[in-house]
C-alpha cells in the first residue's frame, strides 16, 4: 500500500508544470485554489510552494487536494 502511495505523492518542492504534465487533472485543483497561472512561464520553473506562497494560498490545503485528485 505505502509503495503505491508513494508513487503518486505530490510535494510543495514539485514545480507546477511538472505536476500538470503528469497529472493533466489537476489543473481544476490549482484553479479552485486560485492559483491560475497554470499557462504562465513561471509555472513551469516555478514549484507549488512558492507559487502558493505568492497568492497566500493555503499550500497544505492544495497538496491534499492535488494528491486526492491525482490517486
Amino acid at each position: 500500500m505505502q509503495e503505491k502511495q508513494a508513487e503518486r505523492v505530490i510535494t510543495a518542492d514539485m514545480p507546477i508544470g511538472e505536476v500538470i504534465e503528469k497529472y493533466p487533472n489537476t489543473v481544476e485543483v490549482f484553479f479552485r485554489h486560485g492559483l491560475g497561472c497554470i499557462g504562465c512561464a513561471v509555472a513551469r520553473f516555478e514549484n507549488i510552494g512558492q507559487g502558493a506562497m505568492a497568492h497566500g494560498i493555503d499550500v497544505d490545503a492544495l497538496i491534499k487536494d492535488l494528491n486526492a485528485a491525482a490517486a
